[in-house]
């Protein structure tokens, strides 16, 4: 069976069509003029640095190629040569990259990244996992012109194993192009893909190779969807699980390549500036060989996936005639303009649609433990708190590798052996974050989540952060057994202190959601459809007016983010991008705010991907100065047993660190063992 395969329609410009480069040919182009006006800005004393990027960032790679030729026949000087000798630093290096014809400049990186002592496989990676067939063939013919070499003996003599057979094999520029897709050849690969990595003792790299190597992007990305929907996991976290090295980044470059050259150039610029340092060859590499190709489609994606602007970052994270040069390249600052534009739009289709198909296992770090004795842990327990001292790694072996229901089982073993309330003597026993972990270990998750939500509401002030991310993720069930263990612990109930502790359109999205009656059914296209009119009504992003009062609208959009199923809500913000050519969550954070706005995003990034939205949290309670640590025992505490191994997957997608890591790094002592003990491994 053949399928076309073309993503959904949505409202964006045919690509191939319309130009996405912010570099364009210049009007009224002279190679003669500009060669004497460059002539003139270095001659004498000193340069006009102004002059000569305003120029040579304003044209064409081609018209830079026209005037090089005419310096050379007009003054009988290298052109290249005078601006090497008249700059310096990135400045120099940027402008003298620009005056490189595309295949040339791609020669030269591939040249110092071989050449010398060491490697730069970073570089090689970018080049030859994102470049065209026809790009390939032009870089390899570049390299043999320029350096007298051939370009796949040099790559072959200065790496080896899996990550040069896969170098080689890009190198061959022979990656099918054919739109149209065999179903059947979809299904054998995904399969194929597998049984080489998840299904096998070991791993067979070379399948790997040859299907990631050789397949067109179209087929591809059906693969990777199709794989998403028998193994339950993304391809990447599978190549992350299986392959290791140079050859695991260089696979997961090459898929997300695949699946959108914008997407993964927007990240390696993003890396090349977040934090302390920039990376410059990075920077300069990508804005110089995308600026005549997608760099519109960058800007977009990176806009969208770093809520700031490119044109913002560069601002910030360089100076002088380097940023002036860079911010030209980079053609305009999407933060003033505000749109949400077709690349990111098909980004945020292509993560509904995955989120949509995707059969996830939910998977927790804390299993019942085999040959389980109550008794037996309940004098072990005693016997870690009695007399001087405790005995805290005992505690935490034990009580870390119980089931919640097991830890149930203790307690009451404890009391009827020694007629002591364990609760009470790990209370007095242990102080600190400590004492919080394991405390919260013991109690029920629906206590657990009542304690957390009652914490929250009482006092001065409110910790609405702790109400939205239990309220906006827990399902029906969960929210009826938080309110039983409230009105149990606290004699009155939840939906009253959410009434009395917070006001307007942010209490109503609490109180639905205390409510628990989000519906469990499938999704409803016709409704889907009607709900996603609804959204675009109420952040005034449809092309016609409603015929409702602003407050009816405001209603049925909170009656829909808070009691559809997220099967569902899945489809809804699916019909959204293809009516409003946006991304809800964009839209949200750009037309709402405060408590309302963070309810929202929570719920439709609980919608998307829990998961993820999980792991996102644990990253910002560790980042920076400090450590959340509230938020950061709340959450492993609450998901150890639902979907830890899960979160630990995304994290490491997210951030390409583990949890595992990162808790090791900014915790200390027994807190640290404890929250590694539920953690359940290093990825």
């Amino acid at each position: 069976m053949l399928l076309c395969a073309l993503s959904p329609a949505i409202p964006m410009a045919p690509k191939g069509k319309v130009y996405r480069g912010s570099v364009k040919d210049f009007p009224g182009f002279n190679a003669s003029q500009d060669a004497d006006a460059l002539y003139n800005a270095m001659k004498g004393f000193g340069s006009d640095k102004d002059a000569i990027l305003d120029l040579i960032t304003s044209r064409s790679n081609k018209q830079r190629v026209e005037i090089c030729q005419a310096y050379k026949s007009q003054y009988g000087k290298d052109l290249i040569a005078d601006l090497k000798y008249e700059l310096t630093g990135k400045f120099e290096r940027l402008i003298v990259s620009l005056m490189r014809p595309p295949a040339y400049s791609d020669a030269k990186e591939i040249k110092d990244a071989i050449a010398g002592i060491g490697t730069d496989e970073k570089c090689l990676i970018e080049i030859l996992a994102s470049r065209t067939n026809q790009e390939i063939h032009d870089l390899v013919a570049a390299y043999k012109d320029a350096y007298e070499r051939d370009l796949e003996a040099d790559v072959v003599g200065d790496t080896s194993g899996h990550f040069k057979k896969m170098l080689v094999v890009l190198l061959q520029g022979a990656r099918e192009e054919d739109d149209v897709v065999s179903e059947d050849l979809v299904e054998q690969d995904a399969k194929d893909l597998l049984e080489a990595g998840e299904l096998k003792w070991g791993t067979d790299e070379a399948q790997f190779i040859y299907i990631l190597g050789r397949r067109s992007k179209q087929h591809l990305r059906m693969v990777f969807d199709e794989y998403l929907k028998i193994s339950g996991k993304p391809i990447e976290r599978s190549i992350r699980a299986e392959l290791s090295g140079d050859f695991e980044k260089l696979m997961l470059a090459v898929v997300k390549c695949v699946r959108s050259t914008a997407e993964y150039f927007a990240e390696r610029l993003y890396k090349a500036m977040k934090g302390l340092g920039t990376r410059d060859n990075t920077l300069i590499r990508i804005m110089v060989s995308r600026s005549e190709i997608d760099m519109l489609d960058i800007r977009e994606v990176f806009r969208t996936k770093y809520d700031k602007s490119l044109h913002n970052m560069i601002k910030e994270d360089t100076s002088g005639e380097y940023k002036k040069a860079l911010l030209k390249l980079c053609g305009g600052d999407d933060d003033a303009a505000g749109e949400f534009f077709p690349e990111a739009a098909q980004v945020a289709y292509r993560m509904w649609e995955l989120s949509a198909v995707a059969k996830v296992e939910l998977r927790g770090t804390v299993q019942p433990a085999s040959n389980f004795n109550d008794d037996g842990d309940a004098q072990v327990l005693r016997k870690a708190m009695k007399g001087l001292g405790t005995d805290e790694g005992a505690i935490i072996e034990v009580l870390t590798q119980r089931s919640n229901a097991q830890r149930q089982q203790i307690l009451k073993a404890y009391k009827a052996h020694y007629g002591r309330d364990l609760l009470a003597d790990l209370k007095s026993e242990l102080s600190g974050s400590l004492a919080k972990l394991i405390l919260g270990l013991m109690l029920t998750p629906a206590q657990y989540d009542a304690k957390q939500l009652r914490k929250a509401v009482e006092g001065a002030g409110t910790d609405e952060s702790t109400l939205i991310e239990i309220m906006a993720t827990r399902n029906n069930q969960e929210i009826a057994a938080i309110n039983e263990a409230y009105q149990q612990a606290y004699h009155k109930s939840l939906e009253d202190d959410l009434s009395s502790d917070t006001s307007g359109h942010f209490k109503r999205i609490l109180v639905s959601l205390a409510l628990g009656n989000r519906d469990e059914g499938p999704e409803n296209l016709t409704q889907a459809h009607e709900d996603a009119k609804v959204v675009a009504e109420t952040l005034k992003l449809a092309d016609v007016a409603s015929n409702d009062s602003s407050d009816s609208l405001e209603t049925r959009f909170l009656s829909i983010l808070c009691t559809r199923s997220y099967p569902h809500l899945r489809r809804v913000f699916q019909e959204f991008v293809k009516m409003t050519n946006h991304d809800v969550e964009h839209a949200i954070r750009k037309r709402m705010s405060g408590d309302v706005r963070d309810a929202f995003v929570a719920i439709v990034r609980s919608v998307k991907n829990k998961p993820a939205f999980f792991a996102d949290k644990l990253y910002k309670s560790m980042k920076g100065a400090g450590t959340d640590e509230r938020t950061l025992t709340r959450i492993m505490i609450s998901r150890s047993e639902i979907d830890l191994l899960n979160i630990r997957g995304e994290f490491i997608d997210l951030f390409d660190k583990s949890l595992y890591h990162m808790i090791e790094k900014d915790t200390s002592g027994d807190y640290c063992k404890a929250l590694l003990a539920l953690c359940g491994g290093d990825d």
